[in-house]
């Protein structure tokens, strides 16, 4: 009878989760397993035949400068994007955690970015640095500002960086302040009472509170570096010279404007795979401890 019973409850659980299988299997691994038959393809996207051609695509994605240069970019940008998010969404949830006034005014702004489309976002920068930015070089005078970052093959990465930042940190930032509003506060008590100054504090008692959500926000940022499209390609496009040309700009490139939609198929295969192996590698490092640990 209890068996009966339990066989039951798995039927009716099974029949719950069945449509969200269904659509994981659909719009997923469907299209997955479709693509990886495309990548060994000589497919264009739109004609009706195409040839089997083996590995061709990956040896050809190796030996591409444009490739290689792309992913450098990927990751240093990568790099980049994470190290900033992480300090910047710290201090600003530090600041937004203290009693200060109009705190709920500032938490409010400080999370309207999350709200808006990446490309949205991304217009209304690129408008920013085309007009306000040599105006603002004109009136002091300074070299730096006296023309738009994204014209610059030196300057567009980080102009584009400072966007991802600009709406980027929103989410982690109300992250960390559930992540701090977490910490006993007996815990500072008992650290003051002992002489510990601020930063000895902050050290031995906030980070290993936050440190579960430090690892969510970690891991989404390399992703997001990893993936990044949208930001590009509403502000430069890949420019100029290529210099802010990210993988996913290259595969796009590839696929709808060159017509080797079998090749960029390949390309996000690697890159698929890339994803998979850093973020399992950040997840290993990031969730050797606890909070509280």
């Amino acid at each position: 009878m209890k068996n009966a019973r339990h066989s039951k409850k798995n039927r009716v659980l099974f029949i719950f989760t069945l449509p969200v299988l269904l659509m994981y299997c659909f719009f997923f691994v469907i299209p997955m397993l479709m693509g990886m038959k495309n990548s060994f393809t000589d497919w264009s996207g739109t004609s009706q035949t195409y040839n089997f051609i083996g590995i061709q695509n990956y040896t050809k994605i190796f030996q591409d400068e444009r490739f290689r240069n792309a992913l450098f970019f990927n990751f240093k940008y990568t790099l980049l994007l994470t190290i900033a998010t992480v300090l910047i969404s710290v201090v600003v949830a530090l600041v937004l955690n203290q009693k200060i006034k109009g705190r709920t005014f500032f938490r409010s702004v400080f999370f309207l970015p999350a709200i808006l489309s990446l490309v949205t976002v991304g217009l209304i920068w690129n408008e920013l640095f085309y007009r306000i930015i040599p105006l603002i070089g004109e009136a002091t005078g300074w070299s730096l500002f006296k023309s738009s970052w994204l014209g610059s093959p030196k300057l567009a990465m980080y102009a584009i960086l400072i966007v991802n930042l600009w709406q980027g940190c929103a989410i982690p930032i109300v992250l960390l302040l559930a992540g701090l509003q977490s910490v006993p506060a007996d815990l500072y008590e008992a650290a003051a009472i002992d002489g510990a100054n601020a930063f000895k504090r902050f050290r031995a008692i906030t980070v290993p509170y936050l440190i579960p959500v430090l690892n969510i926000v970690i891991v989404t940022c390399v992703k997001g570096g990893l993936t990044t499209f949208d930001y590009i390609k509403a502000m430069t496009d890949g420019g100029p010279m290529q210099s802010t040309e990210s993988v996913g700009i290259l595969i796009y490139s590839h696929a709808m404007q060159e017509g080797r939609f079998g090749y960029s198929v390949a390309e996000s295969m690697i890159l698929f795979v890339i994803i998979a192996v850093v973020s399992l590698l950040t997840m290993r490092l990031t969730n050797n401890k606890k909070a509280g640990d």
